[in-house]
């Protein structure tokens, strides 16, 4: 007996929240912490001011606070999630897991939930899991939460890292679109290994528990080669950028939309450049924000959507390179 094939559903984007804790961390203030100055900072980085918790808030609570705003955006209630992912690098702690304490303190009642962790690509590659969900038919209503409590883990007397990183959160729900105008397109993510050392922290996992002599080596902070970094972030965020248009048949200048994880300023201009995009077609926010790891992606669509710039039907690229190295490039059709 022949059997009907379901077509699968596109997803899309159908809500937007994000969050970031009030306490501004300016350049003048590190100026006063580390030898560095605002104009280093500025010309090498893009970064002006960075938002950091107070002591006692985490990951978790930045990331219930995007969801809320989110909910309230799309008009529904948390009881109508069927699953809630959390891209984090800082969880609250190892286990249980973030985004079980996100679906508690949200009153998610019948959601289940995981914790994704891929560093700065975290956003995107969560997005295509809660995508596949929505595709598949297996969920309505996915929600995706990028957030990260950076602060947790900078060691505040290393000038190479601590005027990177700032602390976010952003939140979106993925359900079915009505139609192929709208939604998600293509994907494409990578990983390379070899590119770990360049970028990671040592301690406090089964290979470096914590023992008095890890917190003495500074083993739970981030550690950053920030030359291999920048070297593989220009070149591969570029290569997969111009990769996904092309095998959807499409041109930089087809793009609405440019919006990339927010790591430096002069790595998102590289990348533009070579899409040949012109300044209005590309977000970069990283002035206010630093970069938020995983929230980055969220707060440039935010940032988006609060200046004008997005439409429903615009073609967008996301795209984002990380510790790992990880790297993802998402195409999308803006939904609302």
């Amino acid at each position: 007996m022949s059997q009907t094939v379901r077509p699968r559903a596109r997803a899309k984007i159908s809500a937007l929240g994000t969050y970031v804790p009030p306490r501004l961390l300016t350049n003048a203030d590190l100026e006063k912490m580390v030898e560095t100055n605002d104009q280093w900072i500025q010309e090498r980085t893009g970064i002006r001011e960075r938002h950091i918790v107070e002591k006692g808030v985490a990951t978790s609570d930045l990331a219930v606070e995007a969801a809320k705003k989110a909910l309230a955006k799309r008009g529904i209630a948390p009881t109508d999630l069927d699953a809630i992912m959390i891209a984090t690098v800082t969880p609250d702690m190892l286990f249980p897991s973030t985004a079980c304490l996100v679906q508690h303190k949200l009153g998610a009642k019948g959601a289940w939930g995981f914790d994704l962790s891929a560093a700065c690509s975290a956003f995107v590659y969560a997005l295509q899991t809660g995508t596949q969900f929505i595709e598949t038919g297996a969920h309505k209503k996915v929600m995706v939460i990028g957030a990260d409590v950076m602060s947790s883990i900078i060691d505040y007397t290393d000038r190479a890292t601590c005027v990177i990183f700032g602390d976010g959160a952003g939140a979106v729900i993925l359900e079915a679109a009505e139609d192929d105008s709208t939604g998600m397109i293509d994907f494409i993510h990578e990983v390379d290994g070899s590119g770990g050392c360049s970028l990671y922290m040592p301690g406090g996992g089964s290979l470096n528990p914590a023992t008095h002599e890890t917190v003495d080596k500074k083993m739970h902070f981030v550690h950053q080669d920030g030359g291999a970094v920048f070297k593989y972030a220009v070149r591969k965020m570029a290569e997969l950028c111009e990769k996904i248009l092309q095998r959807n048949g499409f041109k930089g200048s087809d793009l609405n939309m440019f919006i990339p994880h927010q790591a430096n300023r002069r790595i998102i201009s590289a990348t533009a450049e070579r899409l040949g995009l012109s300044e209005d077609k590309v977000i970069i926010n990283i002035d206010r924000y630093g970069n938020t790891t995983a929230g980055t992606i969220p707060l440039a669509m935010h940032t988006a959507m609060e200046e004008g710039k997005l439409k429903k039907g615009d073609l967008v690229l996301l795209a984002s390179v990380g510790a790992g190295f990880t790297a993802g490039a998402t195409l999308l059709r803006w939904a609302y």
